[in-house]
């Protein structure tokens, strides 16, 4: 039986001026979900993380937690990062965490239990005494996660959260997401590392344009794609294949070929007309990688 979403973005729409940033975009996030939310530049993912956490007034439609449409007292449970730096530039990082843990209504002892907690989590110990300003732009991320984290939300927004961050530190951020998840917490992200939104999220959205035009799991989204064939017959002259019914050649160089094949076509005709050519040295399935098939639906005509 499917979960059901408990946050709910419903035919959401915004325009600023001639461009429509949403366009009645429409698309929910389960607990314990690890939502990719991906787009090429100026697609809307911004604008509509922004109208989620009230940082942007919507010019229609409504955003829904557990059912109830959102205000300022159920948007403080949720957790946000900017895809611009939000924090205080000569304030210290321990200072900053406390402040903001206090400002979402924790006591002071419980902020800093849980300011600690994040910067140790984090890597960020031995820069708890230095102002924001004075750390690397990778460091700087790390404390603005650790800000949107150390209230304990109960939703987590974040926008391009693994931006500068190194190998290490995007497999600390990557095991701590997936803990947020598996306590219930529904997490939303944006990134344009299509190989770790691949790798992390349970589900992936896509949007273009304002609208969102897949969403679902890897393997659902392949579903749709169609095969890819992957045939290596060295002594094929160059449109070998061009009379398989149900093929079309995607890429064709030095004896490798790349085809589509139409869906409930054979790949049988594909093999003979390969080993018609003489010998075949690979012939396989090709699963579309997430890059792949989002270049395919953002690259797709409306």
């Amino acid at each position: 039986m499917p979960v059901a979403a408990v946050l709910e973005i419903d035919r959401v729409s915004k325009r600023y001026g001639d461009v429509l940033a949403c366009d009645h975009l429409t698309f929910g996030v389960r607990g314990g979900e690890l939502f990719g939310f991906v787009g090429g530049n100026g697609a809307g993912k911004t604008t509509t993380m922004r109208i989620v956490l009230g940082v942007t007034a919507a010019d229609a439609g409504e955003v829904r937690w557990n059912g109830v449409a959102l205000d300022h007292s159920a948007r403080r449970r949720f957790g946000y990062l900017p895809e611009e730096r939000g924090l205080y530039p000569r304030m210290k990082v321990l200072d900053q965490l406390v402040y903001l843990a206090e400002l979402h209504g924790f006591g002071v002892n419980e902020a800093h239990r849980n300011a600690e907690t994040w910067i140790a989590r984090l890597g960020l110990r031995e820069h708890r005494d230095d102002e924001v300003q004075k750390l690397s732009l990778g460091n700087q991320q790390r404390v603005q996660l650790a800000a949107a984290l150390v209230h304990e939300p109960d939703v987590l927004v974040l926008d391009e959260p693994f931006s500068g961050l190194d190998p290490i530190a995007v497999d600390v951020l990557a095991a701590i997401l997936r803990e947020r998840a598996d306590t219930g917490v529904p997490v939303v992200f944006s990134s344009h590392q299509l190989d770790l939104v691949e790798r992390l999220c349970d589900r992936i959205g896509i949007i273009r344009d304002g609208r969102m035009v897949a969403c679902g799991t890897v393997d659902e989204l392949r579903a749709g794609s169609g095969t890819t064939l992957i045939v290596h017959a060295p002594a094929a002259a160059a449109g070998w294949a061009d009379d398989v019914e149900g093929v079309s050649v995607v890429e064709s160089q030095d004896g490798r070929t790349r085809l589509r094949l139409a869906d409930g076509a054979d790949d049988q005709p594909v093999l003979a007309a390969a080993l018609a050519t003489g010998p075949v040295h690979e012939f396989s399935r090709h699963r579309p990688s997430l890059t792949e098939l989002f270049c395919d639906v953002v690259g797709a005509q409306p």
